[in-house]
């Protein structure tokens, strides 16, 4: 088969689709593809040389991605190689614009899509490019200012509805980057990794946002497909660094997950090469944890543990990857997980987490059998194999499956719906059949019988057609699973129920996919004939007799589900006579159903079948809307499958019947047909949808039908009639498959040499599929041109001589005439040719051919014969003309007519959305019964052949690049005529026609964009405003097509947005209307969003040419073009610079345009509006903007309207950026920087070679020599974790641009910005503007403003500071919020812009800013990157006093926020700083003012932010926490002594007096609280030893009720316990943190007891597999879980019952004898015997001893019941014996008992029946006795 393709190819393919060859016409498309590729290679490779990137290269790039979606990648390894690497070197051209880019990185990622194509030996690409790429786009430095419009940046103008649409842009921009480093990354060299470390290490600081850059780059980039060879230059330089790194992190960061996406795809591509097992513990832990599973009673989640929580799709490649290996303990570990959790699944419960553990139930089994797959039947590739000794074993496969049954199960009937739980037993069923299906089935029968349980039979019977395929095939795992079919089959007959619609559904679908697996024929003589069957093989065929009575008793269920849905008895009379969307769904399940149990049946079973629907049919009458469609879908069914045996019965019967009733003449011309006539009819027009040739015997009788009733008078009666000739001429003039059986030649053979039952669950065989094609024959080709003669013709007359006005019709006849020639067209469309026409010319100068491809579609032409395409044609347009002249207000014939231009241009004989929706199906029904183990293809014959069709239509569908002629030209005029006419529905059609018409052929918009601006053009006075609104939504477009109005394009745009402008002149255009006001605001907006950068320069590197040019001479199919001459490129190369200053002249009319509009007194203040914002997309990075327009947004910047002064902000700052002078930098090597000391390898933190970045008050430059001298490193991250190669720094002031220059030394855009900035009436108008409130309460730090004063002080020094002194002093001094805000906005552009200012001018300015400075968000800003050593100034300023009283506490928290701000942006740089402020805020932390507390709270945790505990980090410099808690826990003492309940009474005021140091410590304390709650979600390591010390003193003052009207000492208390407990431990802390916790749980206090067993139940769950592998940790938690069962405090005693109840059902604890035997013991603690009690005593207060003893048993027992909710394990009936002996004693026991009993009934209840069945007829008594006794009701 190959060798024979290579030769007629000349070359081996690499990967072709080999749905090709299976089609009809397959032996002619070799020969198609060689031209179609020949002249791909040739052109592409023509238009680089030539440097025309557009429209040459993106023509054939896009051709190349047909050409790869029509034959795969059909062509040789060296042109696949050449062309990865043209297209790689396309991508990463720097000035590409970034749409272009997206479009030719997803074709490279499809050519890179399959990589077991292309070994590393093949192609090598580097990765710097990419990465060049990524962050140009990714962390562009303009786009924030506006300089660059990506097709994601935020706009100026956009509301919140767009904001989604945009989330989902700036995901496509960054998802095909993404997808494209995903695609590359096995190609990068294997010096790679080191590179990307060298790149990367430095930004390694976890206090800065670089951290996440440089992990997600580490994520993205890092290779690790490398062979084992190679793994020392690949992830062993890493792997080490980064494990500990993560295990080192407790508190979720955000980057986190990134290395958990890396680790999973490391032990996904490198399964045994890595000893996993140390980690494996730690690795569950966290999995579970960040499952986020509610847990204990009162539980506060931290946010960022939802937000960052890992992604489930890489958890499970992990878990999946780690399974297998010589130790099982991934495997071990896997199932306590789902032990763990298995609880949750449970239907009863809900919330957020449900998702999650759906996503992983589903996707968890499907990646084992991807690896399954991997490891057994994948050929083999280059990509490293999995080792023998770490591939899965066929007992890790069961240990695997056993350990998801029980989870899967309960999931089965979650809230959530099946889908998850059956896509899950799909797979396991796969694997391991004979523990799958039996318990599904288990479930499966008792719910086909309840009928009270809607929900469960949806649910089982949606699982069941999950394991379908693996049931039916039986094999040798599971043979007994086919005799399970029938009794499933004719149980689920009952629910095909006219009255439960989803019910109904899904039995459709269940019948459905069972009937597709098994061909439906009675075998069972052969028990008579054949000896060599197995017992199972018997049972089979004897049940096979059975598909009889099946088949007749689904058509009676059927029959009745038609009788009870006709329109008369479903509908009132005033309601629509269309079927309403359900009835559609159930008729579409029925038909689809019917028609494959009659294609799966044998001869025998389908004559009865045909002969019982025959009956049903013919003796009933019924209405043709609902009913008869759904009876007329059965007998269509029933021709399609035996086409002859059907027709012979149903053709002649119709055709009597309906010439008998139409005898009588008059009968034809009633409005209201007859019943019967309509219904044969309908009938007829159905069961002719057959093969054409078996209709031919009866071509007569048919004929004569259509010429009686296309003519009726009744529209239903003709529509019914042009329905039969549509489907005659369908099935006579097109190519499909005639049959879909599920095996080939069906099942006619003779039982003796041929067995049905071998082939249930078979797959088709791809090679040898034997599809019987229909391919027309001459014979229904001449009959389908009768048909057109006969009818078609006489129409066209007809009408044609009513365009010329000789002949009149009435409306109806017009709209009959149309209906009819649609009809012909849609059923004859394959026979006609396309519309010929001339080529319109220069539209678009190309050095390269644009020419359009056509594809063979197994149809050959007929010249000869007239083709009635242009006939229409012409027809329809004189008919349009006409109509549109005289009668306007036929709408419904222009309907009509817009529908048939639209199937004249596009229709070949499919329409797209029909594919579309057909594709998907097939998708899902591939899904739901695909074999995913084996692969291969294996799908089932039907779906294979589909697939084969799908490719046809494809074929026929695929209109790339079409050529636009003369022809199409005007039938677009007359779309547009229609889109501006007067109806607007008729509008809207025509638009949507237009729309799909303009995507379609090469550059028409050009051609159509003046005939819509004519509409626009206020010059213009006859347009109406119908026109003016239909030629505004011809320019908006609709949501998926061509936007006319935004054309990338500068030609198209220069044309558009000043007409758009210009119209607001227009006569026709009102704002009064409110629809064109809406019209006009989606246009902008709309063009705001889809707007993005044009590119001016379109240059191609010189690399691209070379590899063009070697790819045009390799190898077969070579191009026919010739390689282009030395002048041609020339010539090439100066087209490319005359099309660049083209662009740039366009640029210029384009501004000056908008410009002229907006000088314009007369336009209306919208338009002025829209046309600053078109101004403000023009702001670029590469060409500065023209003066004029500079002058205009300077100006701007004072006018009236908030909008206008808001986009001149944003614009004039971007400007400044535009017009800034660059700074020349020099690099250095860190190394002379530290002095020459050694740089000291993969240490992080404080080191001797970073000191002398810190902050140091002794050393700070104070003369303008020092300050020179000092080396400034701006950038934070630098130097904290390592230093890169080279470090750029600034050159000496020098060799800088020269500061303060004088007005004549400035450029002239310079000297605009100067004049109206030194202008006092204008810089007075200015800040009056902005320190102006926008919304009341609202005022927020603006970036914007803030951008445009740092570039302002940027740029000019300190020029304007005079001017704006007295300003700044003013808006200081005023206490309004605007105002502070305005001048917090002056400053931080101040400190910022003074970046390279020289040091005289710095210490003027600082003089001028100390007594200004208070403002937190501005000083944040400011000191974002920039060195401490600049700023000392504002730090020792902000040092003095931050907390000292004056003017009341919002002051002091205002100072601390600023103080925070500031040191926060500093972080590890500034110890110094961080020392001296917590000496001075510990006395202070005794604050009265919440908000003071809080904010201190806050700073605390900044300041020992840097204190963490990350591997191979020195211990830091700055602050600890250590020291910090051993000095608060001093002034704690008098809490911590004393025994009394701490009582939050503290009067809110500072007193003069000292108080005592009680109340000071609880002052204390709060604050402590506010900062381990603070801390708890920012820092990156708990201080688990420290914050130990405190927890006694928390588990005395937090309540145990959960009640809100504590204080907030209470209640932060108890918050700061919730989320210590969720905590990560380090496995060393766990003996610490048990210790303490016994120490509490020893205390006096049983409010301390009883919550430290609520902390234990949280930090136990969320530490579970770190405590289960440290069995004596698991010991101590059951010892003082056991101990305190026997508490003397109730409370305590049942909160020990619970969480030991918990423990067990999360298999923390096992229920072991010893337990079982202590519990047991303790129940048989003896009580003394009752005192007679006197009457007036109370009962004893405190209990004896032995009571609380034979109380904790009793509790135990009752733990272990409640701990198995769902299901009575071996053990549970003997326990609940023993806790009935117990009913009758005192309290508290009594109590308990009951409660336990009552539980247990409530959970057991749902499924008693089964549960029933673990007990003994004895104890089921006591029981029942128990349940329902009197005591029950005590």
């Amino acid at each position: 088969m190959k060798k024979a393709q290579s030769d007629t190819l000349g070359f081996v393919p690499q990967k072709d689709i080999v749905y090709n060859k299976l089609l009809p016409y397959a032996e002619k498309l070799d020969d198609e593809s060689n031209d179609i590729l020949s002249k791909i290679k040739g052109n592409l490779c023509r238009a680089v040389q030539l440097r025309e990137i557009w429209p040459g290269v993106l023509f054939w790039t896009r051709k190349l991605s047909t050409y790869m979606r029509l034959y795969g990648r059909k062509f040789s390894k060296e042109d696949h190689v050449l062309f990865i690497k043209l297209l790689y070197e396309l991508v990463t051209i720097p000035k590409l614009e970034i749409s272009m880019m997206q479009g030719l990185a997803r074709l490279l990622i499809n050519l890179l899509k399959k990589r077991e194509l292309l070994s590393r030996e093949d192609l090598e690409l580097n990765w710097r490019p990419l990465y060049e790429l990524y962050d140009r786009i990714l962390f562009s430095k303009t786009e924030h200012l506006g300089l660059n419009w990506f097709p994601n940046s935020p706009r100026p103008r956009s509301s919140s509805k767009h904001l989604m649409i945009k989330l989902v842009q700036r995901c496509s921009v960054e998802n095909v980057l993404k997808t494209l480093v995903k695609s590359c990354r096995p190609y990068f060299p294997e010096s790679a990794s080191q590179e990307m470390l060298d790149e990367w290490r430095p930004l390694l600081c976890p206090f800065d946002v670089t951290m996440l850059k440089a992990i997600s780059y580490f994520e993205l980039f890092l290779p690790t497909t490398l062979p084992p060879e190679l793994h020392c230059k690949g992830f062993k330089l890493w792997f080490d660094e980064f494990i500990a790194l993560w295990l080192s992190v407790q508190n979720l960061p955000s980057w986190e997950m990134h290395l958990v996406n890396l680790f999973a795809r490391l032990s996904n591509d490198n399964i045994g090469y890595i000893d996993w097992d140390p980690y494996i513990p730690k690795i569950f832990t966290r999995i579970l944890r960040s499952l986020n599973l509610p847990v204990g009673t009162s539980q506060m989640m931290v946010a960022r543990y939802v937000t960052n929580a890992y992604e489930i799709g890489h958890v499970v490649l992990w878990v999946s990857s780690l399974l297998g290996g010589p130790s099982k303990q991934a495997q071990e570990q896997l199932s306590g997980l789902f032990n763990s959790i298995t609880s949750f699944f449970h239907p009863s419960n809900h919330g957020r987490w449900l998702m999650k553990l759906m996503r992983l139930l589903q996707r968890l089994p499907a990646s084992v059998v991807r690896r399954l797959h991997r490891e057994r039947y994948r050929k083999p590739t280059w990509l490293t194999p999995v080792p023998d000794s770490h591939k899965l074993t066929e007992d890790d496969i069961t240990a695997f499956v056993e350990s998801m049954m029980q989870p899967v199960l309960l999931a089965m009937f979650s809230k959530t719906g099946s889908m998850d739980a059956a896509q899950a037993l799909q797979n396991l069923a796969l694997m391991r059949p004979e523990l799958v299906i039996p318990p599904v089935l288990e479930r499966t029968y008792p719910a086909l019988e309840t009928l009270t349980e809607p929900h469960q039979l949806t649910a089982t019977l949606s699982c069941m057609i999950g394991v379908a395929r693996s049931l039916v095939s039986g094999g040798q795992r599971y043979p007994e699973g086919p005799t399970h079919m029938l009794p499933l089959l004719m149980r689920a007959l009952p629910g095909v129920d006219p009255n439960d619609f989803s019910k109904c559904m899904i039995t459709f679908q269940f019948i459905a996919t069972f009937v597709t697996l098994v061909p439906l024929v009675d075998c069972s003589f052969a028990l008579h004939e054949r000896t060599d069957l197995t017992e199972v093989e018997r049972e089979m065929c004897s049940a096979s007799a059975e598909f009889e009575d099946f088949v007749l008793l689904f058509m009676d269920r059927c029959f009745a589900l038609i009788d009870s849905s006709t329109l008369e008895q479903t509908r009132e009379e005033t309601e629509t006579e269309k079927m309403t969307h359900l009835e559609s769904l159930v008729e579409l399940g029925l038909s689809s159903t019917f028609s494959t149990i009659l294609t799966q049946c044998s001869l025998d079973i389908f004559k009865v079948a045909l002969k019982k629907v025959f009956n049903f049919a013919t003796t009933n009458i019924f209405e043709t809307r609902v009913a008869g469609r759904m009876v007329a879908d059965m007998c269509r069914a029933a021709s399609k499958c035996h086409p002859a045996e059907s027709l012979k019965l149903f053709v002649p019967h119709c055709c009597n019947a309906i010439n008998q009733i139409a005898e009588n003449e008059e009968v034809l011309n009633e409005e209201e047909l007859d019943k019967e006539l309509m219904w044969n009819l309908q009938l007829l027009s159905e069961v002719t949808r057959v093969d054409g040739d078996k209709v031919l015997p009866y071509r007569s009788e048919v004929v004569q039908i259509l010429q009686l009733t296309l003519h009726l008078k009744c529209k239903q009666g003709y529509t019914l009639a042009c329905n039969l000739l549509h489907h005659l001429l369908r099935s006579s003039a097109l190519l499909y498959p005639k049959e879909y059986c599920s095996v080939p030649g069906g099942f006619h053979q003779p039982i003796s040499d041929y067995l049905p039952i071998k082939d249930w669950g078979r797959p088709g065989d791809l090679w040898n599929l034997d599809i019987r094609w229909h391919v027309p024959s001459v014979e229904e080709t001449s009959f389908a041109f009768y048909l057109l003669d006969l009818i078609l013709q006489p129409e066209l007359q007809r009408l044609q001589r009513f365009a010329q006005g000789e002949q009149d019709m009435s409306r109806d006849d017009v709209l009959q005439s149309l209906t009819i020639i649609q009809h012909c067209l849609l059923g004859g469309g394959s026979l006609m040719p396309a519309l010929k026409g001339e080529t319109i010319p220069k539209l678009v100068q190309s050095m390269v051919n644009l020419e359009e491809t056509t594809l063979y579609t197994g149809v050959e032409y007929d010249d000869t014969r007239e083709n009635y395409r242009d006939a229409v044609c012409r027809v329809m347009r004189q008919l349009l003309n006409y109509i549109l002249e005289h009668s306007e207000d036929d709408t419904k014939s222009l309907f009509s007519i817009i529908k048939i231009i639209s199937d004249l241009l596009q229709f070949k004989g499919s329409h797209k959305h029909e594919f579309d929706s057909r594709w998907k199906s097939f998708n899902l029904v591939k899904k739901s019964m695909e074999n995913r183990l084996h692969g291969r293809k294996q799908h089932i014959r039907a779906l294979l052949i589909d697939r084969v069709m799908l490719q046809h239509e494809l074929r026929k569908l695929t209109v790339e690049g079409c050529q636009y002629r003369s022809i199409h030209r005007e039938l677009m005029r007359d779309l547009l005529r229609l889109s501006t006419s007067t109806y607007s529905q008729v509008r809207s059609r025509a638009q949507n026609v237009l729309f799909t018409a303009l995507g379609t052929y090469n550059f028409c918009c050009r051609d159509l964009i003046p005939h819509v601006l004519e509409f626009l053009n206020p010059d213009n006075s006859s347009v109406s405003q119908q026109q003016f609104k239909g030629a505004l939504y011809c320019f908006l477009g609709n949501h998926s097509g061509v936007c006319l109005a935004n054309l990338h394009d500068w030609d198209c745009i220069a044309l558009t947005w000043p007409a758009i402008v210009r119209s607001g002149l227009s006569s026709a255009m009102s704002l009064e209307k409110p629809s064109i006001v809406r019209l006009f605001d989606d246009l902008a907006d709309k063009i705001h969003r889809q707007y993005e950068t044009i590119g001016i320069d379109f240059a191609i590197e010189g690399e691209c040419s070379t590899v063009a040019k070697r790819l045009m001479i390799n190898g077969n199919p070579l191009p026919k073009e010739p390689v282009p001459s030395e002048e041609e490129v020339a010539e090439g190369v100066k087209k490319q610079e005359l099309k660049n200053a083209e662009c740039v002249q366009n640029y210029h009319q384009l501004i000056g345009d908008l410009l002229e509009f907006l000088n314009n007194s007369n336009m209306p203040w919208k338009f002025e509006h829209i046309a600053i914002g078109f101004l403000s997309l023009l702001l670029r990075d590469d060409r500065l903007l023209p003066t004029a327009a500079i002058t205009f947004f300077v100006k701007s910047l004072n006018h009236d309207s908030l909008y206008v002064r808001k986009v001149a902000i944003s614009a004039v700052a971007g400007i400044m950026k535009q017009i800034k002078r660059l700074h020349k930098k020099v690099p250095i090597s860190p190394s002379e920087l530290c002095g020459g000391k050694e740089l000291s390898v993969n240490v992080a933190g404080d080191r001797q070679d970073n000191k002398w970045l810190q902050y140091d008050s002794s050393s700070l430059p104070r003369t303008q020599k020092d300050w020179d001298a000092c080396v400034f490193v701006e950038k934070t991250h630098w130097g904290y974790y390592s230093w890169p190669r080279k470090l750029m720094m600034y050159a000496p002031l020098e060799e800088q641009p020269k500061q303060n220059l004088t007005r004549e030394e400035m450029t002239e855009r310079e000297q605009i910005i100067f004049d109206h900035f030194s202008d006092p009436v204008f810089i007075n108008q200015f800040i009056e503007f902005l320190s102006l409130e926008e919304r009341k309460g609202k005022d927020k730090f603006s970036p914007r403003r803030f951008c445009l004063f740092k570039g302002l002080f940027r740029n000019f020094g300190d020029i304007f500071l005079p001017l704006l002194r007295p300003h700044m002093e003013r808006l200081v001094a005023d206490s309004h919020e605007s105002k502070q805000r305005c001048v917090a906005e002056i400053i931080s552009g101040l400190i910022r812009g003074s970046k390279h200012w020289s040091y005289a001018k710095v210490e003027k300015l600082w003089e001028l800013l100390c007594p200004l400075l208070h403002w937190g968000t501005c000083i944040a800003t400011a000191c974002e990157s920039r060195d401490p050593r600049k700023l000392y100034w504002l730090f020792e300023l902000l040092m003095e006093s931050p907390v000292n009283g004056e003017g009341g506490s919002f002051v002091d928290a205002c100072r601390l926020y600023v103080l925070q701000g500031g040191l926060a942006q500093q972080e590890w740089r500034v110890p110094e700083l961080l020392h001296r402020l917590l000496q001075y805020l510990e006395p202070k932390l005794t604050q009265v003012y919440k908000n003071v507390r809080e904010r201190i709270g806050s700073v605390l945790t900044y300041i020992f932010m840097i204190d963490v505990n990350l591997p191979c980090t020195q211990p830091t410099t700055s602050p600890r926490i250590s020291d910090f808690t051993e000095r608060i826990l001093l002034q704690l003492k008098p809490l911590t002594e004393g025994d009394e309940e701490i009582q939050n009474h503290v009067v809110e005021e500072n007193d003069v007096g000292e108080q005592d140091e009680r109340t000071q410590a609880i002052k204390l304390l709060k604050t402590v609280l506010k900062w381990l709650i603070a801390s708890a979600g920012r820092s990156f390591s708990t201080a688990v030893p420290e914050q130990l010390r405190l927890l006694p003193l928390l588990f005395k003052i937090a309540p145990v009720e959960n009640d809100d009207s504590y204080d907030e000492l209470k209640r932060d208390a108890k918050t700061c316990l919730s989320l210590m407990s969720q905590g990560l431990l380090y496995p060393e802390q766990i003996p610490m943190v048990l210790r303490g916790l016994r120490e509490i749980a020893g205390s006096s206090s049983w409010h301390a007891r009883y919550t430290v067993l609520t902390y234990l139940q949280i930090m136990v769950f969320y530490n579970l597999f770190t405590f289960m592998n440290d069995q004596q940790s698991v010991n101590e938690v059951r010892a003082l879980v056991v101990r305190l069962l026997e508490d003397e405090q109730l409370e305590v005693r049942e909160m020990a019952a619970t969480t030991l109840s918990g423990f067990l059902q999360c298999n923390f604890l096992s229920m072991d004898a010893p337990m079982q035997a202590h519990f047991e013991a303790l129940c048989k603690t003896r009580l003394p015997k009752k005192r007679k009690r006197e009457l007036g005593s109370t009962v004893d207060t405190i209990p004896s001893a032995d009571l609380m003893r034979r109380h904790a048993g009793v509790l135990g027992l009752s733990a272990c019941i409640l701990s198995s909710p769902y299901d009575v394990p071996t053990w549970m009936p003997q326990l609940l014996m023993d806790l009935s002996a117990h009913l009758n004693d005192t309290q508290p026991i009594e109590m308990t008992v009951k409660k336990t009993l009552s539980n247990f009934r409530r959970t057991h209840h749902d499924n008693w029946q089964q549960h029933k069945q673990q007990f003994t007829d004895d104890q089921l008594l006591v029981l029942t006795d128990l349940l329902v006794s009197p005591c029950y009701y005590a």
